[in-house]
């Protein structure tokens, strides 16, 4: 179900995706509301399910986890709990689209070094064909929508 949001639940999710350790007297102000009118708004948002958590931003390089690659994965059949089980155990795994086109799914992968990754391919690979692509830059870093 779609969430009707205002210009200022706009501009309260904008704040928080760009800080969400945000105090709420500080995000009242710069959304124009008394911090108790804030606060109210954000647990409207959490409770309607469109905040839907807070997360700390990892530098991938300085954690150890200086490789970024994208892979796509062409799996064959129907029975997806092998690579559901692995998605959960494999923390290297970052991120998990399920895709249309010829690819049925694309992962985000960090890895500690080249061999780490290969490791992780030869893995994903018992699944079905895989398309590794490794990140020169993280040029735009994920980011949620905003107000069009």
């Amino acid at each position: 179900m779609t969430v009707n949001l205002d210009a200022t639940d706009w501009a309260i999710l904008d704040a928080l995706q760009e800080n969400g350790r945000m105090a709420l007297t500080e995000l009242g102000k710069r959304v124009n509301l008394s911090a108790s009118a804030a606060t109210e708004r954000v647990r409207r948002l959490e409770e309607s399910g469109v905040i839907t958590g807070y997360r700390a931003e990892i530098d991938l390089s300085k954690s150890g986890y200086p490789v970024l690659a994208v892979v796509r994965l062409k799996f064959p059949g129907n029975r997806h709990d092998a690579l559901h089980r692995l998605l959960t155990e494999r923390r290297e795994i970052l991120e998990c689209l399920r895709t249309t086109g010829d690819d049925c799914y694309v992962l985000k992968v960090a890895a500690t070094s080249m061999p780490h990754l290969e490791d992780l391919m030869d893995e994903l690979a018992g699944f079905g064909g895989t398309t590794t692509n490794v990140v020169y830059r993280q040029t735009l870093p994920y980011r949620g929508p905003s107000q069009a």
